[in-house]
């Protein structure tokens, strides 16, 4: 994939956006798939709104399942946001409360449970910045160097 540029960086270093034509490009870190996880969904609703201007007045329990470490990023993004549309909640903090990699016959299969801690957004205290329409796997990948990255795309 070679060097992206990175056009904003997470001042504690969770995630990055980087150059993308038309939609956002996220490269979320952690020194663990636990972390990883709650790094990408911070960086999700930062692509919507200043997680900074946001208070924990609620929390949500969020979960995915998926077929490989990718299907369950997607999916995982998926059901935040979907979280933010049924409700329209935004969080602030994701904690992964439990991440399960089981064999099922010759399958694996992944889940992760966890929480949302936010609040209703409310357009006269939280600035929007851009909608995010879905989550897509393209330019999707999740390697470990010498800590995790995934790297995703939202559309805007």
């Amino acid at each position: 994939m070679g060097a992206e540029k990175i056009v904003y960086s997470d001042p504690r270093r969770r995630f990055d956006f980087l150059e993308h034509t038309s939609d956002v490009y996220v490269r979320a870190r952690g020194d663990s798939l636990i972390s990883l996880l709650e790094n990408a969904g911070v960086a999700l609703f930062e692509t919507m709104v200043d997680t900074n201007s946001l208070q924990e007045k609620v929390s949500r329990d969020v979960e995915a399942e998926g077929f490989d470490l990718e299907n369950l990023l997607y999916r995982w993004l998926e059901s935040l946001l979907t979280l933010y549309y049924s409700e329209r909640i935004m969080c602030k903090n994701v904690r992964v409360e439990r991440l399960v990699v089981e064999r099922q016959g010759e399958e694996l299969r992944y889940s992760v449970v966890g929480r949302c801690l936010g609040e209703f957004f409310d357009p006269a205290r939280h600035e929007g910045r851009v909608e995010v329409k879905a989550v897509t796997y393209s330019l999707m990948r999740i390697v470990k160097e010498d800590e995790w990255l995934a790297y995703f795309v939202l559309d805007i």
